[in-house]
C-alpha cells in the first residue's frame, strides 16, 4: 500500500494526538502537524511536501477562508479536508469556493473517514449527505425519487447521481466526464452501489433504479460528492 504524506492542522492538540493515533496503521503518514495554517511553509524549502491535508478552522476570525486560499495557492497539488464541528452550508460553500476537497465533520465514524480520506485522493469531492440534500434541493433538481424511498439502502447522493446516469445508459468514460470524477472513482461507487442494492450487473442496476422512480429523462448532475 502506497503511503500518503498528511498534514494535520488543528488548534486542540488532544484532537490532533487521536487522528494520528486513527491513522497510525493506514496509508497515511502523518508527516506534520501545527496548530494554524500560519505555521505552514516556516520549514525547508527542500522538505517533502504532504499530499494530503486535513485542517480545521478556526470559528471567529474573519479571515480563515483567506487562510484556506493561502494554503492552496502554496500547496497547489495537495488534496486539502476540512475537518470541523459546524454543520454549516453557507460555510461549505466558502470553503469550496477556498479551494478545498472535502468538508467532514468531527463526528464522522472511523471507516467512513478513511474512505471519504481515499475518494478525496481518487479526486472526489466529499462533504455530508445532509448537505449535499441541501444543495440538491436547491439547485431545484426533481426528476429523482423521493430520498425515503432509498433511504432504506443508505445510498450516498454520488452514488443517486451514478445510478441515474446508468438508467440513461451513460458508459463510465461518460459518468466521469459528467460529474467530474475519475473512472476509478466510478468504479469504486458502482461497486459499492450493487452491493448495496444487491444486484450483479449495472444492467440490472439500472432497471432497479427505474423501478424505484428514476426518469430516462436527461439530468445533470451537481458534480459533487458526499458521505453518510
Amino acid at each position: 500500500m502506497q503511503e500518503t504524506l498528511t498534514a494535520l492542522v488543528d488548534s486542540n492538540k488532544l484532537f490532533r494526538e487521536g487522528l494520528k493515533s486513527l491513522l497510525s496503521d493506514t496509508q497515511f503518514k502523518v508527516g506534520f502537524e501545527a496548530s494554524a495554517i500560519g505555521d505552514f511553509g516556516q520549514g525547508s524549502a527542500s522538505e517533502e511536501k504532504p499530499e494530503l491535508i486535513l485542517v480545521d478552522l478556526p470559528s471567529d476570525p474573519e479571515n480563515r477562508f483567506e487562510d484556506l486560499e493561502r494554503l492552496r495557492a502554496m500547496l497547489p497539488d495537495a488534496r486539502i479536508v476540512v475537518l470541523t464541528s459546524e454543520l454549516c452550508s453557507e460555510r461549505l460553500a466558502s470553503c469550496f469556493a477556498a479551494g478545498i476537497d472535502g468538508y467532514l465533520l468531527k463526528d464522522i465514524s472511523c471507516d467512513a473517514l478513511l474512505e471519504s480520506l481515499r475518494l478525496v485522493l481518487l479526486g472526489e469531492k466529499v462533504f455530508p449527505t445532509y448537505l449535499a440534500t441541501l444543495i440538491v434541493n436547491n439547485a431545484g433538481q426533481t426528476s429523482l425519487p423521493p430520498r425515503r424511498k432509498l433511504e432504506g439502502h443508505k445510498l450516498s447522493e454520488r452514488e443517486i447521481e451514478i445510478l441515474q446516469c446508468l438508467v440513461e445508459g451513460n458508459s463510465n468514460k461518460v459518468i466521469a466526464n459528467r460529474l467530474r470524477i475519475t473512472e476509478a472513482t466510478v468504479k469504486v461507487h458502482l461497486k459499492s452501489i450493487l452491493r448495496k442494492i444487491d444486484v450483479s450487473n449495472r444492467t440490472q442496476a439500472a432497471i432497479w433504479a427505474l423501478n424505484q422512480g428514476f426518469s430516462s429523462g436527461t439530468q445533470e448532475g451537481i458534480g459533487a460528492g458526499s458521505v453518510q
